[in-house]
């Protein structure tokens, strides 16, 4: 559906796009993640044609993306990052200004119009102007004007920034039913757990590049990190450590304040073998938990920083 080759974008003397090559196919949720700065939000101007760019190609449903790409764009939903509703209009009003530039059958648009008020769960806020609703309900309005003329294409820019839980729940839940219903989605965020939870597929981005591209799965198998252990509550002298160090796949250890992290590459039974260990030396500890690799480590790893820096 889209296929992004060897984009590059300066600001003067800044690189916000290095090169970038996307592929992304019908169907997908695709994750962009990234820090703020890593491009994601260029990247998607360029795509619109919004920004013109210094070297590449861009094509959206096999066409050429130009400014004047009309056609295409018909086929394109936006949520951006930032609110964009007007404070005079109700939220129906809204919406249906929206749906407007779409879609000229006034039943048709009526139509629309219900469905996305129905689809955000703002049926009792819809005579309601957006300074009188809370910035979850904002959202969910940012969200239905950009896709109420039932585009083929959403591309959300952070959609859950500064939001309550109770909305940051629905407004994933109503991504994932979008694309039940056939759109395929761009979904830019710097938080792991929603790409996580919802992505079909990501990239990574850092510094204008994708470093990393494939599924949850794909992407924690390139990396050494296979479950971290951490033990409460422990207390370890200097040879404890060092035996704990040289167990079977362990490759980095931390202590501090009796809490001790234990990082294992993949393999069976590592918890049982650490288990085993502390109860021949007869050590006792508090809290056990085992977790397997994240989004984070995979950028941790691959970059050498954390996600959210």
């Amino acid at each position: 559906m889209i296929e992004i080759q060897n984009l590059v974008k300066r600001y003067g003397d800044l690189v916000a796009l290095d090169h970038l090559d996307l592929d992304i196919r019908e169907g997908e949720i695709f994750g962009l993640l990234g820090p703020n700065g890593s491009g994601k939000t260029t990247a998607i101007s360029c795509l619109l044609a919004l920004l013109k760019y210094d070297k590449g190609k861009i094509s959206v449903f096999g066409e050429k993306m130009m400014p004047n790409s009309y056609g295409v764009k018909k086929k394109i939903g936006i949520v951006p990052q930032e609110v964009a509703v007007f404070g005079e209009l109700t939220v129906e009003e809204n919406i249906d200004y929206f749906c407007g530039l779409y879609i000229k059958d006034k039943a048709l648009r009526k139509k629309y119009v219900e469905d996305a008020i129905q689809f955000v769960g703002l049926e009792e806020q819809k005579k309601m102007r957006p300074k009188q609703l809370s910035g979850g309900l904002l959202r969910r309005l940012n969200i239905a004007c950009g896709i109420v003329h039932k585009p083929k294409l959403v591309i959300m820019d952070e959609p859950t920034v500064a939001v309550d839980p109770q909305s940051r729940n629905h407004i994933l839940e109503g991504i994932q039913k979008l694309n039940k219903e056939g759109a395929t989605i761009i979904y830019t965020s710097h938080y792991m757990e929603e790409v996580e939870q919802i992505c079909t597929r990501i990239a990574i981005l850092d510094h204008g590049r994708s470093i990393a591209v494939g599924t949850k799965e794909e992407l924690k198998a390139m990396i050494k990190m296979g479950e971290r252990i951490t033990i409460e509550g422990i207390a370890l002298d200097k040879e404890h450590l060092q035996e704990i160090k040289e167990l079977p796949h362990v490759f980095q250890t931390e202590y501090e304040n009796q809490k001790l992290v234990i990082c294992c590459s993949s393999a069976k039974q590592n918890l049982m073998r650490v288990l085993h260990y502390l109860q021949e030396r007869e050590i006792s500890c508090g809290k056990i938990f085992s977790e397997l690799p994240t989004l984070n480590d995979v950028f941790l790893e691959i970059t050498g920083k954390e996600l959210r820096d």
